[in-house]
């Protein structure tokens, strides 16, 4: 929807009634990712596209019906289906477009929304595609710190914005399945969660083999996974394929120029595996003054120790060489690289919704607790 919201706002604004389609879901070769979104204005207008050209005649007509009928409906377009054959799919994969009517009365919050993405805050809209009809088209739209409309049931708007928030924290667009009434291992329900938010950055400091490892957990994560190292013969993008991108830099210099650029957010990890004083002191210099969610430094107790003394010579405070995770990671009895990049994804995951890191056997209380920010 962000490529076509600002026709899609001008509209709505004008008190107009849209229809809105939008790929919720796809398979193999389709050829648009989820969110992307086509308008049928009310003038007849056609704005965006959902298959690059192929379905698009198809969304029209149902977009048109839907506006009249005030009924929304979720399509399937694949190369097995004649229909979908007819109207031109032919790049061998599958898609679902959920088609619906958007107004100031069906659909509120929009201009809030609207809001939000321009000034580069977090917020995702969830819409039940596929569930009872009554309940079709029901959404919620959220934000780290709130929330605005319902799904009809409380369990199950507390269990889906559980849920939906993590992929928002993630950057990542996609469906949820669940039960009427918020059962996790339901799939009564099928909502779609549109995340309008850059993918949080991991930045890993040091082209050594753990830094692989860290990089391939954080990107499964979904993170935007950077891996810095000042020696141009180890960052090579063939060592580190799973990073979207590797840059040769002395890390605190590469930092810098993030934060200095506006790269850097509160949602950003730094994992610093340099575990050598000449990189990761000048670096956690620029990385403990900065607000980002995440500081991880790699060592053993000794080097942990000296690394102390060194930032407290650099004049770093009690309060901001607190904020350091050192040693990196949670206590797993981690040992190769793949269970090291484990121990630290647990501790990140853990700080970020507020997780004590311990058995979930040996707790009491909610699973799925919800983060302060």
């Amino acid at each position: 929807m962000r490529d076509v919201l600002d026709d899609l706002i001008g509209w709505w604004q004008a008190g107009e009634t849209v229809g809105v389609g939008t790929v919720v879901g796809t398979w193999r070769s389709a050829p648009r990712p989820a969110g992307a979104s086509m308008l049928v204005g009310p003038d007849g207008t056609a704005v965006g596209s959902v298959s690059g050209g192929c379905v698009e005649g198809a969304v029209y007509e149902e977009a048109k019906e839907v506006v009249e009928t005030g009924v929304p409906t979720l399509q399937r377009y694949g190369i097995a289906d004649d229909d979908a054959f007819a109207v031109g799919l032919t790049c061998g994969g599958i898609m679902h477009v959920f088609v619906e009517s958007v107004s100031r009365e069906s659909f509120p919050e929009l201009g809030e929304i609207a809001e939000s993405i321009g000034r580069h805050e977090p917020v995702a809209v969830v819409t039940l595609i596929d569930g009872p009809e009554d309940r079709l088209g029901r959404r919620m739209v959220l934000w780290p710190d709130r929330a605005s409309g319902s799904l009809g049931l409380q369990r199950l708007d507390d269990a889906v914005a559980a849920d939906a928030r993590g992929m928002l924290a993630a950057g990542r667009t996609g469906q949820l399945h669940i039960g009427h009434d918020g059962e996790r291992r339901g799939d009564d329900l099928t909502l779609f969660v549109n995340s309008f938010a850059p993918a949080a950055r991991m930045i890993v400091f040091g082209a050594i083999d753990f830094a692989a490892a860290v990089a391939r957990v954080g990107a499964f994560l979904g993170y935007r996974v950077t891996v810095c190292d000042a020696r141009p013969v180890f960052a090579t993008a063939k060592r580190f394929p799973d990073a979207h991108e590797v840059v040769v830099e002395w890390p605190h210099r590469y930092l810098q120029a993030e934060v200095d650029g506006g790269r850097i957010d509160e949602r950003t990890v730094l994992c610093v595996l340099t575990h050598d004083p000449k990189f990761d002191v000048p670096l956690l210099e620029v990385a403990l003054r900065i607000a980002v969610a995440y500081v991880g430094a790699m060592g053993s107790r000794r080097t942990h120790d000296d690394r102390l003394v060194r930032l407290e010579e650099a004049g770093l405070s009690k309060e901001e060489i607190g904020r350091l995770s050192s040693p990196i990671g949670l206590d797993l009895g981690a040992r190769t690289p793949e269970e090291t990049a484990v121990s630290i994804a647990a501790e990140i995951i853990a700080g970020r919704w507020g997780g004590s890191g311990e058995r979930l056997a040996s707790t009491e209380g909610p699973i799925h607790a919800t983060a302060e920010r």
